[in-house]
């Protein structure tokens, strides 16, 4: 896939978050003509940096890439934060709305847990030329 525009690198900051929903949807747009998938991309975009934000660590890393046929959304940051009443690591990301929202509108998707990490990404397809 090609990324479209430089990785976005947020540190979590309300307004971060703000501008990088924007940037999705700006990017995405370049391809997507359609504003209801575009608001269905920025709604994932949304979701996808806000887990990063509430349960990740370290910088947040926003990339958008296209191969002709899908966008990719894909987030990344320095592993899932632990809080102090969590001795055992069983803070987890896949327990609010936001996956289960990306699942309802992603083509497909997926999500890497680590120690050391957290990847999400979503595809979305693209449309087809006029037919």
């Amino acid at each position: 896939m090609q990324l479209l525009g430089d990785e976005l690198v947020l540190t979590g900051g309300r307004t971060e978050g703000q501008a990088a929903r924007r940037t999705v949807r700006e990017r995405a747009a370049k391809l997507i003509d359609d504003p209801s998938l575009l608001d269905d991309v920025e709604l994932m975009g949304a979701e996808a940096i806000a887990n990063a934000v509430l349960h990740g660590t370290g910088p947040i890393r926003v990339r958008i890439a296209a191969d002709g046929k899908r966008l990719r959304v894909a987030v990344r940051d320095g592993g899932p934060a632990r809080h102090p009443d969590d001795e055992q690591g069983t803070d987890r990301i896949d327990h609010g709305r936001g996956l289960g929202v990306i699942d309802v509108l992603a083509a497909e998707w997926g999500l890497e847990q680590s120690p050391t990490g957290t990847h999400l990404w979503f595809d979305v397809d693209l449309p087809g030329p006029p037919g």
